[in-house]
């Protein structure tokens, strides 16, 4: 039997991937609202209102300061902490340097790559660098799906313009995975940088370090 061939897509997740960990953001804000350190997750995970609001927004059926106005009103905050909520939001989340040096690093190795990120305002985003990182880019907010929806897969299949069994794709959330695995990509569950680069290493067989 043939030996499976070598990966040659490499699609990473924006936030928690390319970013420190966003749940950590989340307490963080939290805390610096006065506020249950977990009652932003817990909103998003397990309250319809607050679910409903962020499908919303990652799909951009809502803008940002829409959804700022949900939000607020759900955790309880006065109209005068409404404005400049999201920036709040992500004021401690910060670049994962390592992950954007393998991505640089497997690029310049002829490896493709691609964003597939569920957005919280398009803009979010340092446009102007993405060309320089991704032969594709898929932004839940600019095309009207998000993860975990089969179809937004697809689509960065589709870019890509590899076969699913050829791609690995990186996400911090599970239940983002199992779509992905669904439709033939080699999958990696990003809990830290160390772990996801080992990983990406021994697919690619190549240090990305």
């Amino acid at each position: 039997m043939a030996p499976e061939p070598k990966p040659r897509g490499l699609l990473l997740d924006w936030g928690g991937v390319l970013t420190s960990d966003v749940f950590a953001g989340f307490q963080a804000f939290c805390e610096g609202e006065g506020i249950d350190p977990l009652r932003v997750r817990e909103l998003f995970a397990a309250d319809p209102a607050g679910r409903q609001a962020l499908v919303e927004l990652e799909t951009g059926a809502i803008t940002e300061p829409e959804f700022e106005i949900q939000l607020a009103a759900l955790l309880g905050l006065g109209a005068d902490r409404t404005p400049g909520l999201v920036d709040r939001i992500f004021g401690s989340i910060v670049a994962e340097e390592e992950i954007f040096a393998a991505l640089r690093i497997a690029r310049a190795n002829s490896i493709r790559t691609g964003l597939l990120s569920n957005s919280w305002g398009v803009e979010r985003y340092p446009h102007d660098q993405l060309p320089a990182l991704f032969d594709a880019i898929v932004i839940s907010g600019q095309e009207g799906v998000r993860k975990p929806d089969r179809a937004i897969y697809e689509l960065a299949i589709e870019r890509l313009a590899l076969p699913a069994e050829q791609i690995v794709f990186v996400d911090d959330l599970p239940g983002n995975l199992g779509p992905a695995r669904a439709l033939g990509m080699i999958t990696v569950h990003h809990t830290s940088a160390a772990q996801t680069l080992s990983e990406l290493e021994q697919h690619f067989e190549m240090p990305l370090r």
